[in-house]
């Protein structure tokens, strides 16, 4: 099968997201003028080492927010977010806080997550989250189309759950981080493996 996507494919159901997977899933918070906010993003990576760097993106409206989402237009008021890493025992919080939920909506309370304060920015936190990676903004670009804007954010602060540290490393078989795919599917990370590059 091809498809050229601006024809349409076709499908009951759009495949490009099940082709793109698995995605990680940014748990991203906020504070603005309206109070907290907290919601998951799943077009969400890292993308350089030095200094470190992560991305999400946005890809709809709320018509009390304008142009864009709670998250975006919080951060274009604060310059700063949070990702909190998402572990499977989470799932349901996590998608508690996805709803189109009214501007100033609290979702830490909505869903019952415990909020731990940033240390190097004003903005809340997941308290129990494996990680949480504490971001300033480096550049809030729009792409094509109504309503599609990437964040880039420089990560100047990490929070790691000491559960998570085993042996000087980060292992993620000890919450199941979990991840995005097509439709209304998600997986969790189970077991990993290892593999050396070529001159390693």
């Amino acid at each position: 099968m091809f498809y050229r996507p601006e024809e349409g494919h076709g499908l009951p159901h759009n495949p490009f997201n099940a082709i793109v997977t698995p995605r990680p899933i940014g748990w991203i918070s906020t504070r603005g003028a309206l109070g907290d906010n907290l919601a998951p993003y799943s077009f969400f990576n890292a993308v350089a080492y030095v200094p470190p760097q992560v991305m999400f993106a946005s890809t709809s409206t709320k018509e009390d927010r304008g142009d864009t989402k709670d998250s975006v237009a919080q951060l274009r008021e604060s310059g700063v977010f949070c990702v909190n890493i998402v572990e499977e025992a989470m799932r349901d919080a996590m998608n508690a806080t996805s709803g189109p939920w009214q501007a100033g909506q609290d979702e830490f309370e909505l869903a019952g997550i415990e909020k731990a304060e940033c240390r190097t920015i004003d903005c809340p936190r997941v308290a129990a989250a494996p990680a949480a990676l504490e971001c300033k903004v480096v550049q809030v670009v729009q792409l094509p189309g109504a309503a599609n804007f990437v964040t880039f954010g420089e990560v100047i602060g990490v929070h790691m759950r000491d559960d998570c540290l085993v042996d000087g490393r980060f292992d993620v078989t000890r919450f199941r981080p979990l991840s995005r795919l097509g439709y209304r599917d998600y997986a969790t990370v189970t077991e990993v493996f290892e593999l050396k590059r070529p001159g390693d």
